[in-house]
């Protein structure tokens, strides 16, 4: 009843309508200019959630604060986490299983080598920063492993530093996570808008690639009418979240898939199949894409909100910088390997550091810019591999330091 006591008062629930709507309005504006070609796109929500949690967390009450910030918004953060990742999954279901069997090894592969960077990356920092840092050591790692969660977007291994420190050092990987985040999700989205302007890749062309590349190898429609249960398929996307949920509660030792992981993994089977018996289990396009950006869209409120107010509390530019490193070196290794040891095509390229980076953010603005969901299906298959890999490494970090 105390969690409940809250958040459900018309005060709070009125303000918090208030607030994300707000955002999402002002956001999409941002994300509109375009500067040179390039843009924030959806993006420009997170950066206008952020600068809200800025402004308006001192401006709470205790109360308020403890309602909005502390319980409204993850509840906003893990539906909109929710909506996105499912979509995915039935978007990327019908060629994901085919593209991974064909690039089983590639994806698995560049996940690891995207997460092992973005490790030695923040053991490199833990091993020189330590020296110039005024907090404890046992701190200062804390906060490392928090800015590498941060900067792979990874709420997974957000969750499993917190576990590794213990209780008494949560809060400095708190810290970490919600200071690297911002550029976490920033800089990825520029850098698969940006990439393909200095490449001049002919987006065309790329598609076309990834078509011929067998891709986009669907499953085989059902002969005769299939019975849809509603005319915009939510029942089987609502049945799948749930599954999902359930499958992503179960925990061995410190590792689970998570909320995103199970919803993910259950959406791709039903997107695959396509349905039981003379029964649909896809939704319609329509009704995926919608739920794809609006779930994006409550996930960068939620995160954004709730990062700002952290970010005005204990923001250093010092570790903004490690951050910046351990977003920006993974990607840039995880791209060339991609590109001249996997000979991974430019779009599947792409699709898979969104997946490697778990950048969610990033693989909305990818969709946007490769004009084809197509990318979605390397993301998906990337993903798994990044996200065990990150919890792990997370973990193993601690454990030297």
């Amino acid at each position: 009843m105390e969690f409940f006591d809250g958040i459900l008062t018309i005060k709070s629930v009125g303000f918090l309508m208030f607030s994300v709507f707000a955002i999402a309005a002002l956001g999409y504006l941002l994300g509109r200019i375009s500067i040179k070609g390039i843009s924030l796109g959806t993006a420009g929500v997170f950066l206008t959630a952020l600068l809200y949690g800025c402004l308006f967390h001192e401006k709470l009450s205790d109360e308020m604060q403890a309602a909005f910030v502390g319980n409204s918004l993850k509840i906003i953060d893990t539906f909109g986490l929710i909506l996105f990742v499912s979509a995915v999954g039935f978007i990327a279901g019908p060629s994901f299983f085919a593209n991974f069997k064909k690039n089983f090894k590639s994806y698995v592969l560049l996940a690891v080598i995207i997460i092992l960077s973005g490790g030695l990356a923040c053991a490199g920092c833990i091993a020189v920063g330590s020296h110039f840092s005024s907090v404890s050591s046992k701190e200062f790692t804390a906060i490392l492993v928090g800015i590498l969660s941060g900067a792979l977007t990874s709420t997974p291994g957000f969750s499993a530093s917190k576990d590794a420190v213990g209780a008494e050092l949560e809060g400095a990987v708190s810290v970490g996570y919600g200071i690297a985040y911002i550029f976490g999700v920033v800089g990825v989205v520029l850098f698969v808008q940006i990439i393909p302007r200095l490449l001049k890749a002919d987006m065309a062309e790329e598609r076309q690639k990834l078509t011929s590349g067998g891709e986009q190898n669907g499953h085989k429609k059902a002969p005769g009418k299939l019975i849809e249960i509603d005319s915009f398929g939510i029942m089987p996307f609502a049945l799948a979240a749930v599954i999902g949920i359930v499958i992503g509660s179960f925990k061995y030792v410190n590792f689970s898939l998570s909320t995103t992981g199970g919803c993910l993994l259950t959406a791709l089977v039903f997107g695959h199949f396509g349905r039981i018996g003379k029964v649909s289990l896809m939704p319609k396009d329509s009704t995926l894409k919608v739920f794809r950006e609006l779930g994006l869209m409550f996930f960068l409120i939620g995160a954004g909100v709730s990062g700002g107010a952290k970010f005005a509390e204990y923001f250093e530019a010092i570790y903004f910088v490690y951050g910046m490193i351990m977003t920006i070196l993974p990607m840039l290794i995880g791209f060339l390997f991609a590109k001249y040891v996997l000979k991974l095509n430019l779009l599947n390229n792409l699709g898979s550091i969104t997946g490697g980076m778990t950048s969610t953010p990033a693989l909305g603005t990818l969709i946007s810019t490769a004009g084809t969901e197509s990318v979605a299906s390397a993301y998906a298959a990337t993903y798994p591999a990044a996200l065990i890999s990150v919890v792990l490494v997370s973990q193993f970090i601690v454990m030297i330091f």
